[in-house]
């Protein structure tokens, strides 16, 4: 009999998208609809809600609704709500529910674009964004721990990378679609991602998990000793997964803030040439999750994230120091497929490190999500700060980003005998 076979729950005790759960690699409806449901709210609160509004800030200075100050104070409001969500997302569960929190959630999130589609002032809008992180930040604690709980373990880096896609997809809707809305006006932008949204939030609402976890597997409620004592047996093996995430933030961020720039400015090609790279860092961004779902289901995820943390390096590396075009290319792939990416390797390094335990594993993925909404938010201001007064030096940035992909591949390799 199969390991799969063996660990099966009875046939009555399936009653969710876990029909998965036990039957080895299938995936049913109610799976595949769950999926959706998560794709679509990873495209709304963290896809549209954060990297949509890059493209937007220019024409938001432009068109005199924010000085240029304001409109750099409004984005890092979508950071500080992430971090906040990133916190608050487990008790904002225990109250709710998953499937109503994540419903709540998206609601928040699409109303934060039709309210930004009229300036009333810079505490409005700082208000509306803070919203929108927090509930980007939010879902990213509860989306996958939501959903995966109910799917079999060898389709579940399937699973959390179609989750995960929404990312890739909002990358890349920032450098197409929203670039077509914005011919049709600023506020009429802001109402299409808003109607866009509203959509997407409506094709989610029925596919949630009806339950916080499959029918027929025991799981402590919130705040419950066993929770703690899974945590505290795991120490030394999410306090890893919590640096190397960290520092992952640390290596994303340069290209994620100065890669267009660096093309159109820093090696004078010009805006247009910029904005064609990140069309492709979108584009690699769609494929991301999806790659790294199937290397994690492939190859394990420690080894999967091992990998990816060594390719990023390599690609950062070398944007500090080659310019030739192929080189910019292929590191504009790599970093953006894994932009996205890495959230379903890391899930699955937890997943992998508290097995059979969905509780800890949210209380888990909420630490880590931490750490990373943390030190994105730090690595923003700190780069910004070291690129003002180096003189711009781009070739700097990118090589602190290399080594902090360095430092955490490092030191998995190193601790390797501790962690699973």
């Amino acid at each position: 009999m199969s390991q799969d076979a063996a660990t099966a729950p009875p046939p009555t005790a399936i009653r969710s998208p876990g029909n998965a759960a036990g039957t080895g690699r299938a995936l049913d409806a109610r799976a595949l609809y769950a999926a959706l449901a998560g794709l679509c709210a990873s495209l709304v609160a963290i896809g549209l809600a954060r990297f949509a509004y890059t493209p937007l800030i220019p024409p938001l200075i432009d068109a005199h609704w924010f000085t240029a100050a304001d409109t750099v104070t409004l984005s890092a409001a979508n950071f500080a709500g992430y971090f906040a969500g990133a916190l608050f997302g487990r008790p904002i569960a225990a109250r709710l529910s998953n499937r109503h929190a994540l419903r709540w959630l998206m609601v928040a999130a699409t109303a934060a674009f039709f309210a930004c589609a009229f300036p009333v002032s810079t505490s409005w809008y700082f208000v509306w964004r803070f919203l929108s992180g927090l509930s980007g930040g939010a879902i990213m604690v509860l989306v996958a721990t939501a959903i995966l709980p109910h799917i079999a373990p060898a389709r579940r880096g399937f699973v959390s990378g179609m989750i995960f896609l929404g990312l890739g997809l909002g990358i890349a809707a920032s450098g197409t679609l929203v670039p077509a809305l914005l011919t049709l006006g600023l506020r009429e932008t802001w109402l299409g991602l808003g109607a866009l949204a509203l959509v997407l939030t409506a094709l989610s609402w029925f596919g949630w998990p009806a339950t916080d976890a499959p029918a027929g597997t025991p799981t402590p409620p919130a705040g419950h000793p066993e929770i703690g004592a899974a945590l505290r047996a795991e120490r030394p093996t999410l306090r890893l997964l919590s640096l190397q995430y960290a520092a992952n933030a640390l290596g994303l961020v340069p290209a994620m803030v100065l890669l267009v720039d660096y093309v159109a400015r820093g090696l004078g090609q010009g805006p247009n040439v910029g904005a064609g790279y990140w069309v492709l860092y979108g584009v690699a961004a769609i494929a991301g999750p999806l790659v790294s779902g199937f290397l994690g289901d492939r190859m394990g995820f420690r080894n999967a994230y091992r990998l990816a943390l060594l390719l990023q390096a390599l690609a950062v590396g070398a944007l500090a120091l080659w310019d030739g075009p192929v080189v910019i290319v292929a590191a504009t792939i790599v970093l953006g497929a894994f932009t996205p990416g890495v959230v379903p390797l890391m899930l699955g390094r937890v997943h992998d490190t508290l097995p059979h335990d969905p509780s800890a594993q949210r209380a888990a993925w909420s630490r880590v999500t931490s750490a990373f909404a943390l030190f994105q938010v730090l690595a923003g201001y700190g780069y910004s700060y070291l690129f003002a007064h180096t003189h711009e030096n781009y070739a700097l940035i990118f090589a602190c980003g290399a080594v902090a992909f360095m430092i955490a591949l490092g030191a998995d390799l190193v601790l390797r005998g501790r962690v699973r």
